[in-house]
């Protein structure tokens, strides 16, 4: 299928705990026209441009058999710096998707299973169920990094250095029922997430065989509860 290159603005350095906007916008990709789903790929029963944004939703009638994803089309990625905001019910939770597989063997529930690491996106406050963390979808590791933590992982296991928030700081600054801002820049085995503008996670990959280098994005429809996610702002800067 024919990869689509798409253009325009994003993240640009960290600098301490905020993301600072780049000057220069040649590199950077927006990821989302605003008015369809050219270059994703995804359930079209589930997946709609829908007043600027994408919209995925779930219903009693139109229900997703699995966790699916809305696929971007522009290749796989390495080093990068993504930055998109979002907006979800409380019904379930979503995830963005990077270093990533797009699964199309007999083990995958409908035709757009994605596996690899996940930024969980999620509509509350209260630790530890807070956006944020990184999952390991459809691997072993399960929650490998939470919200408000400065880990690593090593062949013999998670090893957690410090909390770079306290709890109360970290449900502060997250928006219920309201657009989060979210960034998440990778370079090498080192990732780092942030919400509205904060560093809320900072992560090394030591691991060998299960550390991602490089794979495709996607965003997450949950299964089960009937849902719905929203995503807008979708920028992309591919680091040399």
């Amino acid at each position: 299928m024919k990869h689509f290159v798409l253009a325009a603005a994003l993240v640009g350095l960290s600098l301490g705990g905020a993301v600072a906007e780049s000057r220069d916008d040649s590199s950077v990709q927006q990821l989302f026209n605003g008015k369809d789903l050219s270059g994703w790929n995804g359930d079209p029963r589930l997946w709609k441009a829908k007043g600027g944004v994408i919209r995925g939703e779930t219903t009693k009638d139109a229900s997703a058999k699995g966790n699916t994803f809305l696929i971007w089309e522009g290749g796989e990625v390495e080093d990068f710096e993504l930055k998109l905001s979002y907006r979800c019910n409380a019904a379930n939770n979503s995830g963005i998707q990077y270093r990533s597989r797009h699964i199309t063997d007999d083990s995958a529930r409908n035709a757009w299973v994605v596996r690899g690491y996940q930024h969980e996106l999620r509509n509350e406050n209260k630790l530890p169920n807070v956006t944020g963390f990184i999952y390991d979808e459809g691997g072993s590791r399960k929650r490998i990094c939470l919200a408000g933590e400065k880990a690593s992982w090593d062949v013999d296991g998670k090893h957690l250095d410090r909390k770079l928030l306290e709890d109360a700081e970290l449900e502060r600054l997250i928006r219920v029922d309201d657009w989060n801002e979210v960034a998440i820049i990778a370079k090498g085995n080192h990732i780092q997430h942030y919400l509205n503008g904060t560093l809320i996670l900072d992560f090394t990959d030591n691991h060998r065989k299960l550390a991602l280098g490089k794979g495709v994005l996607a965003l997450q429809l949950h299964a089960g509860a009937p849902m719905w996610v929203e995503f807008k702002n979708l920028t992309l800067k591919r680091l040399d």
